[in-house]
Protein backbone atom coordinates (compact mmCIF):
# COMPACT_ATOMS: atom_id res chain seq x y z
CA UNK A 1 0.00 0.00 0.00
CA UNK A 2 1.37 3.39 -1.10
CA UNK A 3 1.91 5.39 1.97
CA UNK A 4 -0.01 8.69 3.00
CA UNK A 5 0.27 11.67 5.09
CA UNK A 6 -1.49 14.59 6.31
CA UNK A 7 -0.50 17.38 8.62
CA UNK A 8 -2.81 16.74 11.13
CA UNK A 9 -1.27 13.15 11.87
CA UNK A 10 0.51 12.50 14.98
CA UNK A 11 2.68 10.01 14.26
CA UNK A 12 2.93 7.32 17.53
CA UNK A 13 1.84 3.82 15.85
CA UNK A 14 3.06 4.62 12.70
CA UNK A 15 6.23 6.73 13.05
CA UNK A 16 8.48 4.20 11.70
CA UNK A 17 6.52 3.17 8.93
CA UNK A 18 8.58 3.62 5.36
CA UNK A 19 11.88 3.69 7.33
CA UNK A 20 13.01 0.16 6.93
CA UNK A 21 12.04 -1.00 10.50
CA UNK A 22 11.18 -4.84 9.42
CA UNK A 23 15.33 -4.26 9.42
CA UNK A 24 16.32 -5.03 13.09
CA UNK A 25 19.58 -3.28 13.35
CA UNK A 26 17.35 -0.37 11.61
CA UNK A 27 14.68 -0.95 14.77
CA UNK A 28 17.29 -0.65 17.32
CA UNK A 29 18.50 2.48 15.96
CA UNK A 30 14.84 3.47 16.22
CA UNK A 31 14.49 3.05 19.58
CA UNK A 32 13.38 -0.70 19.37
CA UNK A 33 13.52 -3.04 22.48
CA UNK A 34 13.73 -0.06 24.87
CA UNK A 35 10.81 -0.31 26.36
CA UNK A 36 11.20 -3.86 26.94
CA UNK A 37 14.24 -3.44 28.93
CA UNK A 38 12.55 -0.62 30.88
CA UNK A 39 9.84 -2.92 31.25
CA UNK A 40 11.94 -5.31 32.39
CA UNK A 41 13.22 -3.36 35.87
CA UNK A 42 9.25 -2.33 36.50
CA UNK A 43 6.65 -4.37 38.58
CA UNK A 44 3.64 -5.86 37.16
CA UNK A 45 1.07 -4.11 37.80
CA UNK A 46 3.60 -0.44 37.57
CA UNK A 47 3.16 -2.10 33.49
CA UNK A 48 -0.39 -2.45 34.05
CA UNK A 49 -1.33 0.85 35.52
CA UNK A 50 0.89 2.40 33.28
CA UNK A 51 -0.91 1.31 30.21
CA UNK A 52 -4.39 1.72 32.23
CA UNK A 53 -3.79 5.45 33.12
CA UNK A 54 -2.55 6.18 29.39
CA UNK A 55 -6.40 6.05 28.35
CA UNK A 56 -5.36 3.07 25.86
CA UNK A 57 -8.57 1.27 25.11
CA UNK A 58 -8.92 -2.70 24.30
CA UNK A 59 -6.40 -3.60 26.87
CA UNK A 60 -7.66 -7.39 26.87
CA UNK A 61 -8.10 -8.26 30.58
CA UNK A 62 -5.10 -7.96 32.21
CA UNK A 63 -5.96 -6.77 35.07
CA UNK A 64 -7.84 -9.39 35.79
CA UNK A 65 -5.61 -12.28 35.46
CA UNK A 66 -4.99 -14.14 38.29
CA UNK A 67 -1.86 -13.59 39.90
CA UNK A 68 -1.00 -17.40 40.72
CA UNK A 69 -2.11 -20.35 37.98
CA UNK A 70 -1.38 -23.99 37.88
CA UNK A 71 -1.10 -23.17 34.43
CA UNK A 72 0.88 -21.07 31.96
CA UNK A 73 -0.08 -17.54 31.29
CA UNK A 74 -0.31 -16.57 27.65
CA UNK A 75 -0.50 -13.46 25.44
CA UNK A 76 -2.37 -13.79 22.20
CA UNK A 77 -2.11 -10.87 19.80
CA UNK A 78 -4.94 -10.82 17.60
CA UNK A 79 -3.94 -10.17 14.22
CA UNK A 80 -7.16 -11.60 11.63
CA UNK A 81 -7.56 -8.51 10.17
CA UNK A 82 -11.08 -9.46 8.81
CA UNK A 83 -12.86 -6.38 8.96
CA UNK A 84 -14.54 -5.11 5.77
CA UNK A 85 -13.08 -1.48 5.93
CA UNK A 86 -10.44 -2.19 8.02
CA UNK A 87 -6.39 -2.33 7.19
CA UNK A 88 -4.58 -0.92 9.88
CA UNK A 89 -2.84 -4.24 11.10
CA UNK A 90 -1.41 -4.39 7.54
CA UNK A 91 0.66 -1.31 7.56
CA UNK A 92 1.99 -2.59 10.76
CA UNK A 93 3.05 -5.96 10.15
CA UNK A 94 4.57 -4.34 7.14
CA UNK A 95 6.46 -1.68 8.23
CA UNK A 96 7.26 -2.16 11.72
CA UNK A 97 6.94 -6.01 12.69
CA UNK A 98 9.48 -5.63 15.91
CA UNK A 99 6.96 -3.14 17.14
CA UNK A 100 4.46 -6.13 17.63
CA UNK A 101 7.00 -8.51 19.22
CA UNK A 102 7.87 -6.44 21.63
CA UNK A 103 4.20 -5.80 22.90
CA UNK A 104 3.78 -9.03 23.07
CA UNK A 105 6.65 -9.38 25.30
CA UNK A 106 5.79 -6.38 27.61
CA UNK A 107 2.46 -7.62 28.01
CA UNK A 108 3.99 -11.40 29.07
CA UNK A 109 6.04 -9.07 31.84
CA UNK A 110 2.67 -7.54 33.26
CA UNK A 111 1.15 -10.98 33.92
CA UNK A 112 3.96 -13.48 34.70
CA UNK A 113 3.42 -15.16 30.99
CA UNK A 114 6.32 -16.71 29.74
CA UNK A 115 4.81 -17.54 25.96
CA UNK A 116 3.32 -15.14 22.99
CA UNK A 117 1.42 -16.02 20.29
CA UNK A 118 0.52 -14.32 17.03
CA UNK A 119 -2.15 -14.73 14.95
CA UNK A 120 -2.20 -13.42 11.21
CA UNK A 121 -5.17 -13.79 9.17
CA UNK A 122 -4.45 -16.12 6.25
CA UNK A 123 -4.63 -13.87 3.41
CA UNK A 124 -2.08 -11.99 4.86
CA UNK A 125 0.30 -14.44 4.00
CA UNK A 126 2.97 -12.48 2.64
CA UNK A 127 3.02 -10.32 5.84
CA UNK A 128 3.38 -13.54 7.57
CA UNK A 129 6.49 -14.48 5.69
CA UNK A 130 7.55 -11.11 7.72
CA UNK A 131 7.03 -11.35 11.27
CA UNK A 132 8.53 -14.94 11.04
CA UNK A 133 11.74 -13.51 9.87
CA UNK A 134 11.57 -10.42 12.77
CA UNK A 135 11.06 -13.59 15.25
CA UNK A 136 13.50 -15.33 14.08
CA UNK A 137 15.94 -12.29 13.99
CA UNK A 138 15.11 -11.23 17.38
CA UNK A 139 15.80 -14.67 18.36
CA UNK A 140 18.98 -14.48 17.18
CA UNK A 141 20.19 -11.76 18.97
CA UNK A 142 19.00 -12.87 22.49
CA UNK A 143 15.99 -10.73 21.91
CA UNK A 144 13.30 -13.61 22.47
CA UNK A 145 13.96 -16.95 24.41
CA UNK A 146 16.30 -17.49 27.12
CA UNK A 147 17.50 -15.19 29.40
CA UNK A 148 16.47 -12.00 27.32
CA UNK A 149 18.29 -9.29 27.63
CA UNK A 150 20.26 -11.40 30.35
CA UNK A 151 17.78 -10.60 32.94
CA UNK A 152 17.18 -14.15 33.73
CA UNK A 153 13.36 -13.58 32.36
CA UNK A 154 12.71 -16.35 29.67
CA UNK A 155 10.04 -15.12 26.84
CA UNK A 156 9.06 -16.90 23.50
CA UNK A 157 6.86 -15.66 20.66
CA UNK A 158 5.05 -18.11 18.05
CA UNK A 159 4.03 -16.93 15.19
CA UNK A 160 -0.01 -18.78 13.75
CA UNK A 161 -1.33 -18.35 10.48
CA UNK A 162 -4.96 -18.22 9.64
CA UNK A 163 -7.24 -20.21 7.19
CA UNK A 164 -9.36 -16.94 5.71
CA UNK A 165 -12.04 -16.73 8.50
CA UNK A 166 -13.42 -14.18 9.52
CA UNK A 167 -15.27 -15.70 12.58
CA UNK A 168 -11.85 -16.33 14.40
CA UNK A 169 -11.72 -12.74 14.88
CA UNK A 170 -13.47 -13.25 17.63
CA UNK A 171 -11.14 -13.57 20.20
CA UNK A 172 -12.64 -16.99 21.70
CA UNK A 173 -12.61 -18.63 18.14
CA UNK A 174 -9.59 -17.70 17.45
CA UNK A 175 -7.96 -19.38 20.82
CA UNK A 176 -10.13 -22.31 19.12
CA UNK A 177 -8.22 -21.95 15.65
CA UNK A 178 -5.12 -21.65 17.65
CA UNK A 179 -5.43 -24.67 19.25
CA UNK A 180 -5.90 -26.67 15.96
CA UNK A 181 -9.77 -27.16 15.94
CA UNK A 182 -12.32 -25.18 14.28
CA UNK A 183 -12.80 -21.77 14.26
CA UNK A 184 -16.28 -21.37 16.52
CA UNK A 185 -17.17 -19.84 19.36
CA UNK A 186 -16.55 -20.96 22.76
CA UNK A 187 -19.49 -20.40 25.71
CA UNK A 188 -18.67 -17.79 27.80
CA UNK A 189 -17.84 -17.57 31.36
CA UNK A 190 -15.63 -18.83 31.58
CA UNK A 191 -13.37 -15.61 30.18
CA UNK A 192 -9.82 -15.91 28.54
CA UNK A 193 -8.46 -13.80 31.50
CA UNK A 194 -9.19 -16.69 33.49
CA UNK A 195 -9.60 -20.07 31.28
CA UNK A 196 -8.31 -19.19 27.73
CA UNK A 197 -5.38 -20.90 25.91
CA UNK A 198 -5.53 -24.55 26.48
CA UNK A 199 -7.05 -23.57 29.85
CA UNK A 200 -4.79 -21.03 31.01
CA UNK A 201 -5.03 -17.48 31.55
CA UNK A 202 -4.99 -15.77 28.13
CA UNK A 203 -4.49 -11.96 27.52
CA UNK A 204 -5.70 -11.03 24.22
CA UNK A 205 -5.33 -7.46 21.94
CA UNK A 206 -5.26 -6.71 18.37
CA UNK A 207 -1.93 -5.95 16.89
CA UNK A 208 -3.07 -2.04 16.82
CA UNK A 209 -3.08 -1.92 20.76
CA UNK A 210 0.27 -4.11 21.28
CA UNK A 211 2.15 -2.17 18.78
CA UNK A 212 1.01 1.40 20.97
CA UNK A 213 2.31 -0.28 24.31
CA UNK A 214 6.04 -0.08 23.73
CA UNK A 215 5.45 4.09 22.64
CA UNK A 216 3.48 4.27 26.06
CA UNK A 217 5.91 3.07 28.25
CA UNK A 218 9.30 4.68 27.02
CA UNK A 219 7.23 7.94 26.58
CA UNK A 220 4.66 7.59 29.48
CA UNK A 221 1.06 7.67 30.73
CA UNK A 222 0.61 11.08 30.78
CA UNK A 223 2.33 11.92 27.20
CA UNK A 224 0.14 9.29 25.22
CA UNK A 225 -2.97 10.33 27.50
CA UNK A 226 -2.95 13.65 26.28
CA UNK A 227 -2.79 13.21 22.75
CA UNK A 228 -6.40 11.86 22.62
CA UNK A 229 -9.52 12.92 24.82
CA UNK A 230 -10.74 12.21 28.43
CA UNK A 231 -10.97 8.35 28.72
CA UNK A 232 -9.76 7.32 25.39
CA UNK A 233 -6.33 8.56 25.15
CA UNK A 234 -3.54 8.42 22.32
CA UNK A 235 -4.02 8.01 18.28
CA UNK A 236 -6.08 5.80 16.13
CA UNK A 237 -5.06 4.43 12.72
CA UNK A 238 -7.82 5.28 10.71
CA UNK A 239 -8.77 3.62 7.32
CA UNK A 240 -10.16 6.12 4.59
CA UNK A 241 -11.97 4.04 1.99
CA UNK A 242 -14.69 4.34 -0.44
CA UNK A 243 -16.27 7.66 -2.34
CA UNK A 244 -12.71 10.13 -1.23
CA UNK A 245 -10.12 12.01 -3.40
CA UNK A 246 -7.35 10.49 -0.88
CA UNK A 247 -7.88 7.20 0.21
CA UNK A 248 -5.34 5.67 2.75
CA UNK A 249 -4.67 4.85 6.69
CA UNK A 250 -4.06 7.92 8.89
CA UNK A 251 -3.13 7.73 12.23
CA UNK A 252 -4.91 11.15 14.13
CA UNK A 253 -5.57 11.62 17.76
CA UNK A 254 -8.43 9.78 19.48
CA UNK A 255 -11.65 12.23 19.16
CA UNK A 256 -10.96 14.04 15.89
CA UNK A 257 -13.76 15.12 14.17
CA UNK A 258 -14.99 12.72 11.22
CA UNK A 259 -16.37 15.48 9.16
CA UNK A 260 -12.73 17.01 8.83
CA UNK A 261 -11.23 13.80 8.77
CA UNK A 262 -13.62 13.74 5.19
CA UNK A 263 -13.27 16.42 3.99
CA UNK A 264 -9.82 17.77 4.92
CA UNK A 265 -7.56 14.34 5.98
CA UNK A 266 -9.45 12.36 3.11
CA UNK A 267 -9.87 14.95 0.66
CA UNK A 268 -13.71 15.35 0.37
CA UNK A 269 -16.08 13.68 -2.16
CA UNK A 270 -14.61 13.28 -6.14
CA UNK A 271 -15.96 14.67 -9.30
CA UNK A 272 -18.36 17.26 -6.54
CA UNK A 273 -20.40 14.48 -5.41
CA UNK A 274 -22.60 15.01 -2.33
CA UNK A 275 -21.75 12.68 1.09
CA UNK A 276 -24.71 10.43 1.38
CA UNK A 277 -23.69 8.27 4.23
CA UNK A 278 -20.72 7.09 6.46
CA UNK A 279 -19.96 3.39 7.79
CA UNK A 280 -17.70 5.07 10.46
CA UNK A 281 -15.81 2.12 12.15
CA UNK A 282 -16.05 -1.30 9.64
CA UNK A 283 -18.64 -2.71 7.96
CA UNK A 284 -20.40 -4.50 11.86
CA UNK A 285 -20.69 -0.70 12.70
CA UNK A 286 -24.54 1.34 12.08
CA UNK A 287 -24.32 3.95 9.29
CA UNK A 288 -24.40 7.99 9.91
CA UNK A 289 -25.85 9.65 7.86
CA UNK A 290 -24.46 13.22 6.37
CA UNK A 291 -26.34 15.33 8.90
CA UNK A 292 -24.59 13.44 11.67
CA UNK A 293 -20.85 13.13 10.78
CA UNK A 294 -20.20 16.24 12.72
CA UNK A 295 -19.12 13.94 15.97
CA UNK A 296 -15.33 13.34 17.49
CA UNK A 297 -14.07 9.54 16.32
CA UNK A 298 -13.86 8.50 19.97
CA UNK A 299 -15.43 4.92 21.28
CA UNK A 300 -17.61 7.49 23.78
CA UNK A 301 -18.79 9.86 21.46
CA UNK A 302 -19.97 7.39 18.50
CA UNK A 303 -21.81 5.76 21.01
CA UNK A 304 -23.54 8.60 21.72
CA UNK A 305 -24.20 9.17 18.13
CA UNK A 306 -26.03 5.77 17.73
CA UNK A 307 -23.11 4.18 16.23
CA UNK A 308 -18.98 2.27 17.17
CA UNK A 309 -15.82 3.71 16.85
CA UNK A 310 -15.02 -0.63 15.67
CA UNK A 311 -11.98 -1.06 13.87
CA UNK A 312 -11.22 2.52 12.54
CA UNK A 313 -12.64 1.74 9.18
CA UNK A 314 -14.56 4.61 7.74
CA UNK A 315 -16.55 3.66 4.49
CA UNK A 316 -17.47 6.74 3.20
CA UNK A 317 -20.58 7.06 0.58
CA UNK A 318 -21.83 9.72 -2.01
CA UNK A 319 -24.79 10.16 -3.38
CA UNK A 320 -24.91 7.53 -6.25
CA UNK A 321 -24.51 4.89 -3.73
CA UNK A 322 -27.71 2.67 -3.78
CA UNK A 323 -28.48 1.82 -0.20
CA UNK A 324 -29.93 -1.39 -0.74
CA UNK A 325 -27.30 -2.72 -2.91
CA UNK A 326 -24.96 -1.77 -0.37
CA UNK A 327 -27.21 -3.35 2.39
CA UNK A 328 -27.13 -6.24 0.57
CA UNK A 329 -23.22 -6.56 0.28
CA UNK A 330 -22.90 -6.56 3.50
CA UNK A 331 -24.99 -9.05 4.43
CA UNK A 332 -23.30 -11.67 1.56
CA UNK A 333 -20.54 -10.97 3.65
CA UNK A 334 -21.53 -11.83 6.94
CA UNK A 335 -24.04 -14.72 5.51
CA UNK A 336 -20.74 -16.39 3.94
CA UNK A 337 -18.52 -15.84 7.36
CA UNK A 338 -20.93 -17.43 9.40
CA UNK A 339 -19.60 -20.11 10.89
CA UNK A 340 -23.00 -21.74 11.12
CA UNK A 341 -22.81 -22.76 15.30
CA UNK A 342 -26.03 -20.95 16.24
CA UNK A 343 -29.45 -20.43 14.51
CA UNK A 344 -30.23 -17.04 14.69
CA UNK A 345 -26.80 -15.80 13.08
CA UNK A 346 -26.88 -18.77 10.23
CA UNK A 347 -30.69 -18.91 9.16
CA UNK A 348 -30.95 -15.22 10.17
CA UNK A 349 -28.14 -13.77 7.71
CA UNK A 350 -29.26 -16.40 5.13
CA UNK A 351 -32.75 -15.09 5.85
CA UNK A 352 -31.54 -11.58 5.26
CA UNK A 353 -29.62 -11.70 2.08
CA UNK A 354 -32.40 -13.74 0.18
CA UNK A 355 -34.93 -10.83 1.34
CA UNK A 356 -32.29 -8.25 0.22
CA UNK A 357 -31.59 -10.05 -3.04
CA UNK A 358 -35.47 -9.90 -4.10
CA UNK A 359 -36.04 -6.37 -2.91
CA UNK A 360 -33.00 -5.16 -4.68
CA UNK A 361 -34.54 -6.94 -7.83
CA UNK A 362 -37.59 -4.94 -7.82
CA UNK A 363 -39.52 -8.16 -6.68
CA UNK A 364 -40.06 -7.50 -2.94
CA UNK A 365 -43.25 -6.83 -1.11
CA UNK A 366 -44.19 -3.68 1.21
CA UNK A 367 -43.76 -6.81 4.44
CA UNK A 368 -39.62 -7.20 3.38
CA UNK A 369 -39.18 -3.73 4.77
CA UNK A 370 -40.69 -4.72 8.54
CA UNK A 371 -39.33 -8.46 8.05
CA UNK A 372 -35.68 -7.42 7.66
CA UNK A 373 -36.05 -4.89 10.85
CA UNK A 374 -38.05 -8.10 12.49
CA UNK A 375 -35.00 -10.59 11.59
CA UNK A 376 -32.38 -8.43 12.49
CA UNK A 377 -33.57 -7.01 15.88
CA UNK A 378 -34.66 -11.23 16.78
CA UNK A 379 -30.81 -11.46 16.17
CA UNK A 380 -29.32 -8.87 18.40
CA UNK A 381 -27.80 -10.33 21.65
CA UNK A 382 -28.93 -13.95 20.39
CA UNK A 383 -26.09 -15.28 19.20
CA UNK A 384 -22.78 -17.33 20.45
CA UNK A 385 -20.28 -14.67 19.27
CA UNK A 386 -20.56 -10.66 17.99
CA UNK A 387 -20.69 -12.46 14.45
CA UNK A 388 -25.02 -12.10 14.73
CA UNK A 389 -24.73 -8.68 16.26
CA UNK A 390 -22.34 -7.27 13.20
CA UNK A 391 -24.81 -8.30 10.50
CA UNK A 392 -27.91 -6.98 12.65
CA UNK A 393 -26.57 -3.72 13.54
CA UNK A 394 -25.82 -1.72 10.20
CA UNK A 395 -28.93 -3.85 8.84
CA UNK A 396 -31.38 -2.21 11.11
CA UNK A 397 -29.69 1.20 10.43
CA UNK A 398 -29.67 0.95 6.61
CA UNK A 399 -33.24 0.48 6.94
CA UNK A 400 -33.99 2.94 9.66
CA UNK A 401 -32.43 6.00 8.54
CA UNK A 402 -32.71 5.43 4.27
CA UNK A 403 -36.08 3.36 4.43
CA UNK A 404 -37.35 5.86 1.43
CA UNK A 405 -34.72 4.34 -0.53
CA UNK A 406 -36.00 0.66 0.41
CA UNK A 407 -39.54 1.82 -0.33
CA UNK A 408 -38.27 2.74 -3.70
CA UNK A 409 -37.26 -0.24 -5.23
CA UNK A 410 -40.84 -1.92 -4.12
CA UNK A 411 -43.66 -2.48 -7.28
CA UNK A 412 -41.30 -3.64 -9.44
CA UNK A 413 -39.55 -0.67 -9.81
CA UNK A 414 -35.47 -0.91 -11.24
CA UNK A 415 -33.07 0.46 -8.67
CA UNK A 416 -32.85 4.04 -9.54
CA UNK A 417 -29.16 3.99 -9.02
CA UNK A 418 -28.45 1.26 -11.07
CA UNK A 419 -30.36 2.67 -13.96
CA UNK A 420 -28.06 6.10 -13.72
CA UNK A 421 -25.41 2.87 -14.15
CA UNK A 422 -23.85 3.76 -10.77
CA UNK A 423 -24.12 0.11 -9.70
CA UNK A 424 -20.39 -0.28 -10.27
CA UNK A 425 -19.38 3.10 -8.10
CA UNK A 426 -20.58 1.36 -5.19
CA UNK A 427 -17.11 2.09 -2.78
CA UNK A 428 -14.54 -1.29 -2.63
CA UNK A 429 -14.49 -1.30 1.01
CA UNK A 430 -10.11 -1.79 2.08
Amino acid sequence: MHLVSHPDEVKVVSKRFGKGATDLDRYLALDGYKAVQKALGMQPDGIINEVKNSGLRGRGGAGFVPKQSAKPKYILCNGDESEPGTCKDRLIFEHDPHAVIEGVVIAGLAVGSHTGYIYIRGEYRYLSNLMQKAIKDAYARGLLGKNIFGSGYDFDVYWHGGAGAYEVGEESALMESLEGKRGIPRIRPPFPAVVGLWGGPTVINNAETLASVPHIILGGAEWYSNLGTPKNGGTRLFCLSGHLNRPGVYELPMGYNLKKMIYEVGGGIPNRKKLKAVVPGGSSTPVLTADEIDAPMDFDSLMKAGSMLGSGGVVVLDETTCIVKFALRTMKFYRHESCGWCIPCREGTDWLEKTLIRLHAGGGLKKDIDNILYLSENMLGRTFCPLGDAAAMPTIAFVKKFRKEFEDHLEARPCAFEAAGSVERLPVMA
